[in-house]
């Protein structure tokens, strides 16, 4: 797969964090939890609990925008909790 949508969760802050990425994912979620400026270096408990792939990354996005425009934590846990 040439690219992954993801989904994170803290606990610490009770928030998802929804993004895609062409690199392996392990080295996406370092960054995430690594110093840096930005949403994800208000907490540093991220855990994946949800991924999706891709052949694309414009699809990956596609996905992501989709994902966001939601706005909803019901939904959003519903995808996670859903078994495919």
């Amino acid at each position: 797969m040439d690219a992954t949508l993801y989904i994170l969760f803290s606990k610490k802050l009770s928030k998802f964090y929804i993004g895609h990425t062409t690199e392996l994912l392990e080295e996406r979620l370092r960054k995430h939890l690594a110093g840096h400026s930005g949403f994800t270096s208000k907490a540093k408990d991220w855990e994946v609990v949800h991924v999706e792939f891709f052949s694309e990354k414009s699809l990956a996005y596609q996905r992501e925008l989709e994902i966001k425009k939601w706005k909803s934590k019901d939904r959003i846990n519903k995808l996670i909790h859903t078994k495919t």
